[in-house]
């Protein structure tokens, strides 16, 4: 019983940081136990070596006229500091090698998940049910520049949270497209490397609904911390109602591609695609951040669309800036692309159309 109390202990405290986060899966359940047993384990181990030791060093003190041992070799003694170690070591290897085998396990999944990261942002792609979006940073800018009061969930909140049902298996196969990430999510008890060219794969088993919370993991650049991870684990109902709305939200989405958009309502969707993709970089007034340029007055945004869109679908050689035709859609491009040209100062009055980002994909 005593045992017991002991090992519960640390859960009571959870919430004070001086334990995990509660774990709201199988996997995560698993870690917590076998970390709770093997610091057992160690403090034992602790206890009773340090008590040996403060004994002799009390007990056996000069000033009672004890003299040290003076012997070369004692085989039975080396036996056993050598062979109790080492099934103290079998002994925890036993149950580690259990649950790193089954968090491994990622076999008769009920759905599956390819995360890929970028710098700043995770793209999502449900492949069992045709979805893919991303999820990037929605705390406001003037909360990150300390112009406004920090939210609840400063710099832990996103657009576009990923769902996910309660008591499905969820397999996830993890990648990036520019440089290493980690996704990491403590109450799931996931956390993977995202190597670009590699792709690796994880589990969990959501027990309860509600939302957790995580970050990237792997140094990644200059946003790193501005990288979070939103989790929204639902019923399977409302999991299969939440696609639904996702499949006639990009249906809407694909049909702006083909709708002739006015100056001003390309603007107002500019502006909004500026502040989560390109601000980051560019500064959100287009002042610029460190060696990144500035937008006011840019040559780019200042000169030939078609440099200024080709340089936005696809990047630059030898420079940070991303491709982002496989990122934004072609209403996203077109927008954003107006937004920078007519913005900061710049009076190019152009009004990009999709249509002509799409005729640029051919």
């Amino acid at each position: 019983m005593g045992m017991s109390l002991w090992l519960a202990a640390p859960l009571a405290f959870a919430e004070y940081g001086l334990n995990f986060q509660k774990p709201v899966s199988s996997v995560a359940h698993e870690i917590l136990k076998l970390h709770n047993t093997i610091l057992v384990v160690c403090f034992l181990i602790f206890v009773i070596v340090f008590s040996f030791m403060f004994y002799s060093i009390f007990a056996h003190r000069k000033s009672r006229g004890h003299k040290a041992a003076q012997f070369h070799e004692n085989s039975t003694l080396e036996v056993i500091w050598t062979l109790i170690p080492f099934l103290i070591l079998v002994g925890m290897a036993i149950p580690s090698t259990a649950t790193l085998i089954d968090m491994s396990d990622t076999s008769k999944s009920d759905l599956t998940i390819k995360i890929t990261g970028y710098q700043w942002k995770w793209n999502y792609d449900y492949l069992d049910q045709d979805l893919r979006f991303f999820s990037t940073l929605a705390t406001p800018r003037e909360q990150i520049e300390n112009k406004a009061a920090k939210g609840e969930h400063y710099l832990l909140e996103v657009d576009n949270p990923i769902v996910l049902p309660v008591g499905k298996k969820v397999r996830f196969l993890v990648t990036a497209n520019d440089v290493i990430h980690a996704w990491w999510v403590p109450q799931l008890g996931v956390k993977q490397d995202a190597i670009p060219g590699f792709i690796n794969e994880m589990w969990a088993r959501i027990d309860e609904p509600g939302i957790y919370r995580g970050q990237c993991a792997e140094l990644c650049g200059k946003d790193h911390g501005y990288m979070p991870i939103v989790v929204n684990a639902v019923s399977p109902e409302d999991f299969a109602k939440w696609v639904a709305m996702q499949k006639d939200k990009a249906a809407a989405e694909s049909a702006g591609d083909t709708k002739a958009w006015s100056k001003d309502e390309l603007m107002e969707k500019g502006k909004k695609v500026y502040a989560s993709t390109c601000a980051a970089c560019h500064g959100a007034g287009g002042e610029g951040v460190g060696l990144f340029p500035k937008m006011a007055g840019n040559k780019i945004a200042n000169g030939p669309l078609a440099e200024h869109l080709g340089i936005v679908m696809n990047g630059k050689a030898g420079t940070a800036m991303q491709a982002f035709a496989a990122q934004l859609s072609d209403t996203d491009i077109a927008a954003v692309v107006t937004y920078e040209r007519n913005g900061f100062g710049n009076k190019t009055g152009d009004a990009i159309q999709p249509s002509q980002v799409k005729a640029l994909r051919k």
